[in-house]
């Protein structure tokens, strides 16, 4: 069974999409299991983006929200499917959350190695982790996995957990949908408070749903409102970014300004390196040097914000590397200063390199104040539709 969504071009039904079907009782929770287990046995034996996969487990709990919704019971994500991210698996309370309104684990999703020297990719006993887009490049990391499954049509919503851009670097590389609630919203088990958990999506809608469920409170996608006050930073003062990438998000930006959602002001924000501010932090080593750092972009982010609604900037500084490695390139040089502050942030698609490949846009809020984030991501996912691999859809039934 296959199940895409109309009207328009063919695409996998999102979360929201398949709870309405469940709960309307138009399909069962099992054959949107059966079907998403089809789609992971057929693609992942190349995709790579799981390290564990629980049928029977599936099948059970499929069943058991399909008793639930005989009963009457109407849970918000009834009958979708998810991955999880392995690093993330013993915290439960993310994962319980979303079983309980419904959501079926089909198993776990890669990550890199552990102490490696570059995270933006995820291993298997079966080699790397592919990319949807093209199999000799990496989906990014450390939540490879998540973003490769959702890129390719095997589930709707992954979880994933971002330290340094671990959620949104691969959801950019995928042309999927990364966001990183502010730090401490959501218990991760990070003494250093670098990071946050959260999902990768295929929608900006399902994005709300999930912050909802995790936070108590409802958030929507919506694009409509008066203009967003917004900033652009090609660099944020200090990362070497690649020419192409600047262009694609610059040209996302602009699309929004077109449409009315956001009205870009002149200022360029300039932020000092947060590496060695990272760095302390997550080795445990006080540094004043660092701490100066520190302060100095808390100051001027705080200015920021309070004058502009969001910060918009490139979600990476190159295009997806190889399964080599970055080489001198720091990946996440454009995301890692929002998990030293804290802040929210998202990457949205903003359309295809020269080499095929998704570009990001990063979007960037002060701390508390996910909803434009959403508004953002809505609002570029309706005038500029993301594209899909071609591996996303599957022929037709």
């Amino acid at each position: 069974m296959t199940l895409a969504a109309p009207p328009g071009p063919r695409r996998p039904l999102d979360a929201t999409g398949i709870a309405g079907l469940v709960v309307g009782r138009e399909v069962s929770a099992v054959e949107i299991v059966q079907a998403a287990l089809a789609r992971l046995e057929a693609v992942d034996p190349e995709l790579r983006a799981f390290t564990e996969v629980w049928p029977e487990r599936a099948l059970e709990s499929a069943r058991a929200v399909d008793r639930s919704v005989a009963r009457g019971e109407r849970p918000r994500l009834a009958g979708v499917p998810i991955g999880v991210k392995a690093w993330t698996r013993s915290q439960a309370r993310q994962t319980a959350r979303l079983e309980r309104e419904g959501c079926v684990v089909l198993g776990l999703t890669s990550v890199p190695l552990a102490h490696t020297g570059w995270q933006t990719w995820g291993h298997t006993d079966r080699g790397p982790t592919a990319n949807p887009w093209r199999a000799d490049r990496t989906p990014g990391g450390s939540s490879a996995g998540s973003a490769a499954a959702v890129a390719a049509g095997i589930v709707p919503l992954a979880t994933g957990s971002d330290g340094a851009g671990s959620l949104r670097i691969p959801a950019a590389w995928c042309g999927v949908v990364g966001l990183k609630p502010t730090n401490r919203l959501l218990p991760a088990l990070d003494r250093s408070g670098l990071a946050a958990l959260g999902a990768v999506t295929g929608t900006a809608r399902d994005a709300a749903l999930h912050l909802s469920l995790m936070l108590g409170e409802e958030f929507r996608a919506d694009a409509e409102g008066p203009p967003l006050r917004a900033a652009w930073s090609a660099s944020l003062g200090y990362a070497e970014v690649d020419r192409e990438q600047a262009a694609a998000a610059r040209a996302a930006a602009r699309r929004l300004e077109e449409a009315g959602v956001i009205s870009l002001g002149p200022d360029e924000p300039c932020l000092l390196n947060p590496e060695p501010v990272w760095r302390a932090l997550r080795g445990g080593d006080p540094d004043p040097d660092a701490e100066r750092v520190r302060r100095a972009n808390d100051d001027r982010l705080a200015a920021l914000f309070g004058k502009a609604d969001v910060l918009l900037t490139p979600a990476t500084p190159t295009a997806p590397h190889g399964h080599d490695g970055p080489g001198e390139a720091m990946s996440v040089a454009l995301t890692w200063a929002f998990n030293v502050s804290g802040h929210p942030a998202v990457t949205v698609p903003a359309g295809l390199g020269a080499d095929g490949l998704p570009v990001g846009l990063q979007a960037v809020a002060a701390p508390g104040r996910e909803a434009p984030l959403l508004r953002v991501a809505a609002a570029l996912e309706a005038v500029a539709p993301p594209p899909r691999p071609a591996t996303a859809v599957p022929p037709a039934p």
